[in-house]
């Protein structure tokens, strides 16, 4: 009986040994550099800005950026990658992380208790309080179990012997057995145990649930919803075509425009233009009124002359004739095109393009295989948006979209299908994020905002973590119905047989408690055997 108890203890303390294997990957001393000394201090201590040394085989002690240095770097503890991954200058670094076989000098980014890995120890402690439905239910059951199969026994020990004259010791001895067996250990971490599995092999992988609530949802979700670009593409576009529609310009003229027109703003498409104004050795122009049109574009002064760069919707909101006949077949080909003009005329187009993930279409086959509708949004025009999604899979597309539109989609798609999930980068995405049943973020590695509004992060950018979720949460809700069925089944049983005097207390205790109780145990832990379906 003690050893049940044991057992039962121990399932419920593993959340708080999978935290602590969490904090103990991080190290506690960073070594800094001062002039021209090498000084060892607690990381608490270390300011930003400090420039640490990691030497060969030395865990990372806080999140930077390298400055000096070439190193292979094992960032399994926070992402899951089994492979290496190659950091140079400029490269961001996170605390926990192994420097495999170079020398590295990071300067310090954030403090120790901003960092990724503080994060998620943090969420994981969260992620307890964000119970399931089935939890509470098993919780709620055992309210009332407990003090009934009290009375119970009580009425087994002496209503026989009252009523019908029966010895004492042989109803008590029963009495006992099934107060034994009645024993709800078994039944009570059926469900918590199973959970505590799912997330701390999640977390493993570098999948970051925020709640046992989450497991349970994912089970529930009948479509997913897709953010284009850095989450079915990989976010890095490349200008590849300019096509100069005036002879009042010349190429440098209007990419030097556009350039100088996208450094105000933060979008892909902007750092792709400014990119090859750069390569080109351009000049960047100085910008005056400028305006940030959401979802459609730029405009901008130059020299007292208004500039736009944007896609098709915001050139429409002028008298413009845009008869270049190469728009249609780039949009097939699935590039975004960025048109450049002033007030009297459109200057000519840029046409960017963005690699699609090398997984993507092995994800999207497999979860329509499981049954869940694929959805893509998107603020590219409807050409280039269909080309993606033919390419891909992807049931539906929604394109020409603002920023505010995809929460109506949701909405709407909600309505149409039942429970949403939905996967972004977690930045644009935030609304909805929060607004669908599980939000899932990209690539949450170094990106705060994508940790704190989602329910369930993806620390590296890889999408073959979706399946897997989907499977996870499947085995998971799976494996917590054999426990309850089976604790509830073996329970019932035994009770009869100890009112009916078949069973010994040693019975009662091995098989009843102890044996149940193993069997829970031992049966939670096929979920931290869940593999990637998509391998």
């Amino acid at each position: 009986y003690f050893v049940a108890e044991f057992l039962e203890d121990y399932s419920e303390l593993r959340a708080k040994h999978s935290i602590k294997s969490l904090v103990e990957i991080a190290p506690e001393t960073a070594l800094v550099k001062q002039g021209t000394q090498e000084v060892q201090m607690p990381v608490e201590q270390v300011p930003l800005d400090a420039i640490t040394i990691i030497k060969p085989g030395e865990k990372i002690p806080l999140d930077g950026i390298v400055v000096k240095g070439t190193s292979s770097v094992d960032q399994a503890a926070i992402t899951g990658e089994s492979i290496p991954v190659l950091k140079t200058e400029g490269d961001k670094v996170f605390s926990g992380t192994v420097n495999e076989d170079g020398f590295l000098e990071v300067i310090v980014t954030k403090e120790s208790k901003d960092s990724v890995i503080s994060k998620i120890v943090t969420l994981v402690k969260t992620s307890q309080q964000n119970r399931s439905k089935t939890e509470t239910t098993v919780e709620k059951i055992a309210k009332y179990y407990t003090p009934v199969m009290i009375v119970i026994t009580i009425l087994v020990a002496v209503v026989p012997p009252l009523v019908f004259g029966d010895p004492f010791t042989d109803w008590i001895y029963r009495a006992l057995s099934l107060m034994v067996i009645s024993c709800p250990c078994a039944f009570l971490i059926s469900t918590p145990i199973g959970m505590v599995s799912a997330i701390t092999s999640a977390t493993r992988k570098g999948v970051l649930i925020k709640g046992s609530s989450y497991v349970e949802e994912m089970r529930h979700i009948k479509a997913i919803i897709f953010d284009k670009t850095g989450t079915l593409t990989e976010g890095k576009l490349e200008v590849v075509d300019i096509d100069l529609l005036s002879d009042k310009y010349t190429h440098e003229d209007m990419l030097k425009i556009a350039a100088s027109l996208e450094t105000k703003s933060s979008h892909p498409i902007a750092n792709a233009i400014i990119k090859e104004a750069k390569n080109r050795n351009l000049d960047i122009l100085e910008i005056e009124n400028f305006k940030n049109v959401a979802g459609k574009g730029i405009v901008g002064y130059i020299d007292d002359i208004q500039y736009y760069s944007a896609n098709e919707s915001l050139i429409e909101g002028g008298n413009f004739n845009i008869t270049d006949k190469n728009v249609l077949k780039h949009t097939k080909e699935g590039k975004t095109v960025v048109y450049v003009g002033n007030k009297d005329e459109v200057i000519g187009i840029i046409t960017v393009i963005d690699k699609i993930r090398d997984e993507t279409h092995d994800v999207i086959a497999n979860l329509k295989k499981q049954g869940i509708e694929t959805i893509m949004l998107t603020g590219d025009n409807k050409i280039a948006a269909q080309s993606v999604a033919n390419k891909i899979g992807i049931d539906y597309v929604y394109s020409h979209l603002l920023p505010e539109d995809k929460i109506n989609i949701l909405d709407t798609i909600r309505n149409k299908f039942g429970d949403v999930a939905m996967v972004g980068d977690g930045v644009n995405d935030a609304p909805a994020l929060a607004r669908a049943n599980v939000g899932i973020a990209m690539g949450a590695v170094g990106s705060d905002v994508a940790i704190e509004t989602a329910d369930v992060a993806l620390m590296q950018d890889d999408l073959s973590k979706l399946p897997y979720l989907f499977t996870l949460s499947n085995k998971t809700m799976s494996i917590i119905k054999e426990n309850i069925i089976t604790a509830l089944s073996v329970k019932f049983l035994f009770v009869i047989l100890a009112i009916l005097g078949l069973i010994t207390l040693m019975m009662a205790v091995g098989f009843g408690d102890l044996g149940l109780t193993l069997l829970v145990i031992f049966n939670s832990f096929r979920i931290g055997i869940v593999k990637d379906p998509i391998f």
